[in-house]
């Protein structure tokens, strides 16, 4: 009788600490890094016991490592491609918590010289190597610097299937590659001809969007463009949640979805989904 007591005791003691050791590991996109990051400072006051990290690494990782079950969330700023839709059916559900536009943006430099606007087509041509110099488009006599980004980045793939027709394309003109946005938008803003693809939530004074279109109908990245439909470059800021994920998953997708995490969403510089 007295084991069986002793036993019980230890049970009553090991629970809580196992409770407050649950973890919650969330990986992928850098654009939706931000959001996350933040809405965990909240989080982690709300649920003290609970150890969580983010890092990002894109949203190739975000998608490989849930795949993997490496993470219980995983962050992803594309569609998922038809593979991994086949690869992770049954095993994650995919929650949309914001809405962006990728910006086609310049630096500050070649913006106060005119360039304030391209067309699709203009942008496509500048990527494939068609177009070369500032020069042709109503610029400075300045070869283009055209930054693109690794194949894994979700940014990559929005704007590659909508400015180059798949997701895949080659950028046969660019001559520096980039990972996050950080870099992306360090890259653009040193120098004084560049032009590359980033999140709206990173452009500043020295990395300026381009207005897309033609001259009558060009439209700015915006959070009334983005929600309207007119401005072309744009798309869902999307979290996987593993199907066998912990209480802990489950109840941070629903902050995000909150008042409160629409709120920090659209505080770092997003579209909320609501």
């Amino acid at each position: 009788m007295q084991h069986r007591l002793l036993i019980l005791s230890l049970l009553f003691v090991l629970i809580p600490i196992a409770q407050a050791a649950e973890q919650l590991r969330v990986a992928g996109s850098t654009t939706v890094l931000p959001i996350v990051a933040e809405a965990a400072k909240y989080f982690r006051q709300q649920n003290p016991g609970l150890t969580l990290t983010v890092s990002g690494g894109g949203s190739g990782v975000g998608v490989a490592s849930i795949d993997q079950g490496l993470i219980e969330i995983g962050m992803v700023s594309r569609d998922l491609t038809v593979a991994e839709k086949q690869r992770l059916q049954g095993k994650v559900r995919q929650v949309a918590i914001a809405r962006d536009a990728v910006a086609v943006a310049v630096s500050k430099g070649v913006y106060e010289a005119g360039v304030t606007r391209l067309s699709l087509a203009q942008i496509a041509a500048i990527y494939r190597g068609e177009i070369k110099n500032w020069q042709q488009v109503g610029g400075p006599d300045s070869r283009i610097l055209v930054i693109d980004k690794e194949t894994s980045r979700g940014t990559r793939h929005v704007f590659a299937k909508v400015v180059l027709g798949n997701e895949q394309a080659r950028a046969a003109g660019a001559s520096i590659i980039t990972g996050s946005n950080n870099e992306e938008q360090a890259a653009i803003a040193s120098s004084n001809k560049a032009i590359g693809m980033i999140s709206h939530a990173w452009l500043n004074d020295a990395v300026r969007a381009l207005a897309i279109g033609e001259a009558d109908s060009a439209v700015l990245p915006t959070f009334a463009t983005v929600a309207d439909g007119s401005y072309p470059i744009q798309r869902q800021l999307n979290l996987l949640l593993s199907q066998s994920g912990n209480k802990a998953s489950i109840a941070f997708v629903d902050f995000l979805l909150s008042v409160q995490g629409q709120q920090i969403v659209q505080q770092v510089g997003y579209l909320p989904v609501h």
